[in-house]
C-alpha cells in the first residue's frame, strides 16, 4: 500500500473543496441565509451524494455513462430540471430571506434530501469521479472496488471538514448582516441564481 499516494489524493481533495464551486457556494448560502444547522444539513445531503457516485464508479457503471451519449443526457436533463424546479420554489416563497430565523422553513431531513438529489442527479461528479479516482489507486494487491471505496471515504471525510467550516463560519457572517434589510432580498436571488447556473451548467456541459 503507497500512502503517499492517499497523502496525494487527500491533499487534491482538500484543494478541490477549498476552491469556489457550485457545492460550497450553495453551502455558503444555505448557512448565510438559514443558519448553521441548515448548512450542516446540507452538506451530509451532498456528502452522502458522493458514496452513489463512490458505488456508481466502482463497479463500472460511471463509464457506461460516460460511454452512453443517451443515459448521461438523461441524468444530466433530471439534474438540471430539478435544480430550476428549487429556484422556482425559492422564488415563490417570501419576498426576501429572514436571517433572523435561525430555522430553516424547510426541515433538516427536506435540506438533507434536496443537497443529497443535487448532488446524485449531477452526471458531472460521476465523470469526474472517473477521471480523478484511478490515478490514485494505491496497492497493486487490494481490489480495485476496495481501493475506490477508499478512495471515496477520504474524499468524502475530507470535505465533509472543509464544507462543514465554510457552513459555521457563514452562518456566523449572518450574525452581522441580518440587521440590513436589503441584504435578505439578495441572498434570496442569490439563491435563485446559483440554482440556476448550476443547473444550465449542468445542461449544457460535455462529457
Amino acid at each position: 500500500m503507497n500512502f503517499e499516494i492517499l497523502l496525494g489524493f487527500v491533499l487534491a481533495t482538500a484543494a478541490l473543496a477549498i476552491s469556489p464551486g457550485p457545492d460550497n457556494i450553495y453551502v455558503l448560502l444555505q448557512s448565510i441565509a438559514n443558519g448553521r444547522k441548515s448548512g450542516l444539513a446540507t452538506v451530509a445531503g451532498l456528502i452522502t451524494g458522493c458514496l452513489v457516485h463512490t458505488t456508481l464508479l466502482a463497479f463500472g457503471v460511471s463509464a457506461i455513462i460516460k460511454a452512453n451519449d443517451t443515459v448521461f443526457f438523461i441524468i444530466k436533463l433530471l439534474g438540471a430540471l430539478y435544480l430550476f424546479y428549487l429556484a422556482y420554489q425559492v422564488y415563490q416563497n417570501s419576498a426576501t430571506i429572514d436571517l433572523n430565523n435561525s430555522v430553516s422553513e424547510k426541515g433538516m431531513f427536506q435540506l438533507f434530501k434536496q443537497g443529497f438529489i443535487m448532488n446524485v442527479l449531477n452526471p458531472k461528479v460521476a465523470i469526474f469521479f472517473l477521471a480523478f479516482f484511478p490515478s490514485f489507486l494505491f496497492s497493486n494487491s487490494i481490489s480495485t472496488v476496495i481501493q475506490f471505496y477508499t478512495l471515496g471515504f477520504l474524499f468524502m471525510f475530507v470535505s465533509t471538514i472543509i464544507f462543514s467550516c465554510i457552513a459555521i463560519l457563514a452562518a456566523s457572517l449572518a450574525k452581522y448582516i441580518k440587521d440590513n434589510a436589503n441584504v435578505g432580498r439578495i441572498l434570496k436571488w442569490l439563491q435563485i441564481y446559483v440554482f440556476i447556473a448550476i443547473g444550465v451548467y449542468i445542461l449544457l456541459s460535455d462529457k
